[in-house]
C-alpha cells in the first residue's frame, strides 16, 4: 500500500494556487494593454525633425 505524504498534498495545492493565479496575471496584463491602446490616441501628432542618416520618420495624420 502507497501512502500519500505532506509533498504530494501541498504539489497539489501550489498547482491549483499558482494557475489561477497565472491566468489572473495574463488576464489583467491584457486588460491594461486595451486600456492604453483605447485611452491614449491623440487626435494629431507632431511631424519628426528632419532626417537623420537616410531615414525619416513621419507621423501617420499632419499636425493640427
Amino acid at each position: 500500500m502507497t501512502r500519500r505524504g505532506p509533498r504530494r498534498i501541498c504539489g497539489r495545492w501550489l498547482a491549483w494556487m499558482l494557475v489561477p493565479a497565472g491566468l489572473a496575471l495574463v488576464a489583467g496584463a491584457n486588460a491594461h494593454l486595451v486600456y492604453v491602446a483605447v485611452s491614449s490616441q491623440p487626435e494629431c501628432v507632431a511631424h519628426s525633425g528632419p532626417a537623420q542618416n537616410g531615414m525619416a520618420y513621419r507621423a501617420a495624420k499632419t499636425a493640427c
